[in-house]
């Protein structure tokens, strides 16, 4: 009981001065002003990241789809071309229908027959998978030559790139005339002589060249005239290449009234004079 006493006299004369001097109630703190809530509240909205609106689940599955089905499809989607008119299609067709029926090696440029092998009446003579060519890249052949489809093919393409260009001014050319083709003879007829490339279907003579208009322009006297000798000089050097052997009217006294042209292989590259 003492003990009591005594604390709770202490604790009056501690405390109760400090307890005196306390306030009745605490600090309340300072409202901001009313104007500014409104903007700071706004500011802190516009300033925060915008969360987009999720879609509904049938929504997302249907867009999903359609992606899809577009990535799919894109690769074929392409503009739809005019179409040409059903007479002109038909033309097209029909000609086109017409040269296959009649093309030869592979290619619908060459028009002729397909012979097949044709053996030779000597030893070395003779042609494997013959083609009789009645014409190259619309340019008809008279008579049509027998060959093989590499001698063909090389007709071809001095057709296009040396004959026709050649007589670009005076033509187009319709016709070739041809001298000589497939035989089974020795080089120039001469006895004892190797086997012409003729004898193997490698090789073809040209004396002439019809003109659309009826002109024809003759090896032989178109290769002294000025106005002719150019585009014959020009086409007979451009055969140079297509074929392995070029002989022409300065060659030989065999060659003056016609172009020899041959698909022989030399070891040292084409034989051209």
């Amino acid at each position: 009981m003492i003990l009591r006493a005594v604390m709770a006299s202490l604790f009056a004369l501690c405390c109760l001065p400090a307890l005196a001097k306390a306030p009745d109630s605490s600090q309340r703190p300072l409202a901001r002003p009313v104007s500014t809530a409104p903007a700071l509240a706004k500011a802190v909205q516009e300033a925060a990241p915008q969360r987009p609106e999720l879609r509904p689940a049938s929504e997302q599955s249907q867009a999903a789809a359609r992606l899809q089905r577009v990535a799919f499809l894109s690769p074929a989607i392409s503009a739809r071309p005019w179409v040409r008119p059903k007479a002109v299609e038909q033309k097209a067709m029909a000609k086109r229908r017409m040269r296959r029926e009649g093309a030869v090696c592979g290619d619908v440029d060459i028009q002729g027959d397909v012979v097949g092998d044709v053996p030779g009446r000597i030893q070395a003579c003779g042609i494997e998978d013959a083609v009789r060519v009645r014409a190259v890249s619309g340019v008809a052949l008279n008579p049509p030559a027998l060959m093989n489809c590499k001698t063909a093919k090389a007709l071809k393409t001095w057709t296009d790139n040396g004959l026709k260009p050649a007589f670009r001014q005076r033509g187009p050319v319709v016709e070739m005339r041809v001298a000589a083709h497939y035989v089974c003879r020795t080089r120039n007829n001469q006895r004892g002589a190797r086997i012409s490339e003729h004898g193997k279907g490698n090789a073809i003579d040209l004396s002439a060249f019809r003109m659309k208009d009826g002109e024809v322009i003759t090896v032989l006297n178109g290769w002294g005239q000025g106005t002719t000798l150019r585009p014959l000089r020009r086409a007979y050097n451009r055969a140079c290449g297509p074929f392995g052997t070029t002989l022409g009217p300065e060659s030989d006294r065999f060659h003056r009234d016609h172009f020899h042209f041959d698909t022989a292989d030399h070891r040292g590259g084409p034989y051209c004079r």
